[in-house]
């Protein structure tokens, strides 16, 4: 069995583990990158994640038909999946191997590609192999030919007329949107009494209205039962469903690793455990991006990198923990935005605060694309008149969210932007509105 020796060994070729690799061949240090399927080089984002569901979106609210939308979305996952790999691949000390990768012990590892098995050895090891959906355990669902998950549901070749999605979690919703703009009967159905429990009772009560006002069918408290090849059983009802997206979560990939052989630990949640600097409970060996947990977003794995870069070649002054503010969008329509606290956490954590609110539909850019639903809040802090957090419903909110995030950064006064010069017509200036309109 042929044995190779590297500095540097990152398993799975992510956002996080690609940047690394190219910062460190540009320092002069080796990187070999083992990806277990050619087709998730770049990772999750670009392959079968945030970029083609993002263009399976926009291509439905530009009303392109299915096919039209399933030709324009592998269009882009090509440019971006090629230019991924070859941002890092091309790289003079970059080296890629295919195969499933194995811990011997915390230096060693075994990679197994079809009959040939290979075994390389590493100083620093970075484990970056991300996550993938849950499949729950529910009478049916492996046998039925017809259940996909997010991933299944943007490589379908033709568009299903009814489509039954279990679990109303973000994932699902922009699920939900994006089939029902095709032209999909949708329906959802939510274990949970409770719609988006995580969000304010106010924004949670107007989405759910507007996904229904589409033509989005919600069914909440319902648990499914069993399911066919063309059924749900749920809370004694039965569904029909050409396809049954199941939108339940997702896992870590630790499955094939053997972490156990290399002394890495698992978080309660069964993630892998890292401190602040991403190092986990095996000195050499870091995990980065969605298998280590918390937010599984593109940005945090980029920024994850960050770290480790400022570790290894930097001040080592950049740690997990100062990450305290991180915006998030869910693509519905319109989008929602959040950032920092909403009134829900303030009051459960005793945190005094000044509410502004106020409703999309008298910011000028709203009636310009047509699109006036949504509402804007923000809580602000009454002694230091900092934000303290905001939730955007409306047209565009992942960009306007952007700038509320850079200004709870910088600390500055809502004041700023309540007196900001945007320019017009935009969305962004609803700002100016929003700090305007406090609720007493």
């Amino acid at each position: 069995m042929e044995t190779r020796h590297f500095k540097n060994i990152i398993i799975g070729f992510g956002k996080a583990g690609r940047a690394l690799a190219k910062t460190l061949s540009q320092h002069g240090e080796e990187a070999l990158i083992i990806e277990r399927d050619q087709a998730m080089y770049g990772g999750t984002c670009p392959n079968v994640g945030c970029a083609p569901s993002k263009t399976l979106i926009v291509a439905g609210q530009k009303n392109m038909n299915f096919s039209e939308a399933m030709a324009t979305k592998y269009k882009v996952r090509e440019i971006l999946h090629n230019g991924a790999y070859h941002g890092a691949a091309d790289e003079p000390l970059v080296y890629v191997m295919d195969g499933i990768a194995r811990f011997i012990n915390q230096e060693t590892l075994e990679v197994v590609n079809g009959d040939k098995i290979s075994k390389v050895i590493g100083e620093r090891i970075f484990i970056n192999t991300g996550a993938t959906p849950v499949i729950p355990e529910i009478s049916g669902i492996q046998e039925s030919k017809n259940v996909i998950t997010s991933e299944g549901a943007m490589e379908l070749s033709e568009l299903p007329k009814k489509l039954v999605i279990i679990g109303a979690g973000y994932i699902g919703l922009e699920f939900a949107g994006m089939f029902n703009k095709f032209g999909s009967k949708v329906t959802i159905l939510e274990p949970h009494s409770t719609f988006l429990p995580k969000e304010d009772d106010d924004i949670s009560r107007e989405i759910f209205k507007d996904l229904k006002a589409s033509g989005v069918e919600i069914h909440l408290g319902v648990k499914v039962e069993k399911i066919t090849d063309s059924e749900v059983l749920a809370g004694g009802q039965t569904y029909s469903a050409d396809k049954i997206l199941v939108a339940t979560g997702r896992r870590p990939n630790i499955t094939d690793l053997n972490l156990e052989k290399a002394g890495v630990e698992l978080s309660e949640s069964g993630y892998i455990k890292i401190d602040d600097d991403l190092k986990t409970s095996t000195e050499n060996i870091w995990a980065l991006g969605d298998v280590r947990g918390g937010g599984q977003f593109y940005y945090l794995s980029t920024d994850d990198f960050r770290i480790v870069n400022n570790q290894l070649f930097g001040d080592h002054s950049r740690k997990l923990s100062d990450r305290t503010l991180v915006p998030y969008s869910v693509f519905i329509s319109p989008t929602l935005s959040r950032i920092g606290l909403d009134e829900k956490q303030a009051k459960k954590a005793g945190v005094n605060y000044r509410l502004f609110k106020m409703a999309a539909a008298p910011i000028v850019k709203s009636k310009v694309v047509q699109d006036t639903r949504g509402i804007l809040k923000a809580l602000v802090d009454p002694k230091t008149d900092e934000i303290l957090g905001a939730t955007l419903y409306h047209e565009d909110s992942h960009e306007v969210i952007n700038l509320v995030s850079l200004a709870m950064k910088m600390h500055t006064p809502y004041q700023i932007l309540r007196d900001q010069i945007f320019t017009h017509p935009t969305m962004g200036e609803g700002l100016n509105d929003l700090f305007q309109n406090e609720v007493k």
